[in-house]
């Protein structure tokens, strides 16, 4: 009965978060942009993830839980702390989940700071210049009474909420598609470069492993190399996070 209950109140929580914003931002992109973005960060997308972006001079947002570096979890091996290094050196840009990988809704206000603050603590051990400015929802799971406090620490919040960000946005509760093999399809990622043009929208791609044969979680490179032409073929500039937050004006 507590774990239903649990999962009732984290449900309600996410609701909340999806249609209640804490201030809303006005986008002023000059353009449509894409960004690329991995959760969990499997050490197929700190590798070939990273490598398909850079042969574009792209870079990609990698949201991390510290605690889960050089683990293995069932679907894929976890990045290593070398791995972070090489990306953010290679400028790529770490964001943040939690420390734990524990849902947000499951987190009271101190235990969330604590994580935050482990999680940064790890970073700046590895390299006292990683700053983790962007923060993902761990399992994509929102919730209403953390957003305030996660705006006095990161500039955005990414959800797996479908959609295209457009004019004026819940900056903590940023819209993303899966570019996922089971979830879309290449006539899918036009769609959604369509709805991005159309509405000089910021569109956010969110996977987790990158390989020949990905888990239920993650994409293909041909899927990923797919995204990326038709954002070439488009004259759609490709910015991690902080790159695309900078040219809305956040």
């Amino acid at each position: 009965m507590k774990t239903i209950w649990s999962e009732t109140k984290a449900r309600f929580s996410h609701r909340l978060a999806t249609h209640l914003r804490v201030e809303p931002f006005r986008l002023r992109n000059q353009t449509p942009m894409v960004s690329f973005t991995f959760d969990d960060i499997p050490k197929s997308a700190a590798t070939t993830g990273a490598r398909i972006l850079e042969d574009r001079d792209a870079h990609g947002t990698f949201y991390v839980s510290g605690g889960l570096v050089g683990t293995t979890s069932p679907h894929w091996a976890v990045a290593d702390a070398e791995d972070l290094v090489a990306l953010h050196r290679n400028g790529h840009e770490i964001g943040c989940h939690t420390f734990s990988h524990k849902r947000a809704c499951d987190l009271d206000a101190q235990s969330m700071a604590e994580e935050i603050e482990l999680n940064r603590e790890y970073f700046r051990t590895l390299d006292a210049t990683i700053a983790t400015g962007n923060f993902a929802y761990p399992f994509g799971y929102g919730t209403f009474v953390r957003k305030r406090q996660l705006k006095t620490e990161f500039t955005s919040c990414r959800s797996i909420v479908p959609g295209v960000n457009s004019g004026t946005v819940d900056l903590q509760f940023l819209r993303a598609l899966p570019l996922i093999d089971r979830r879309i399809d290449r006539d899918g990622i036009e769609r959604a470069f369509d709805d991005a043009q159309i509405n000089n929208g910021w569109l956010i791609f969110y996977s987790h492993d990158v390989a020949s044969r990905p888990s239920p979680y993650g994409c293909s490179p041909a899927l990923m190399n797919h995204a990326l032409e038709v954002a070439s073929r488009r004259q759609i500039p490709v910015l991690n996070m902080a790159e695309a937050l900078q040219c809305a004006g956040a």
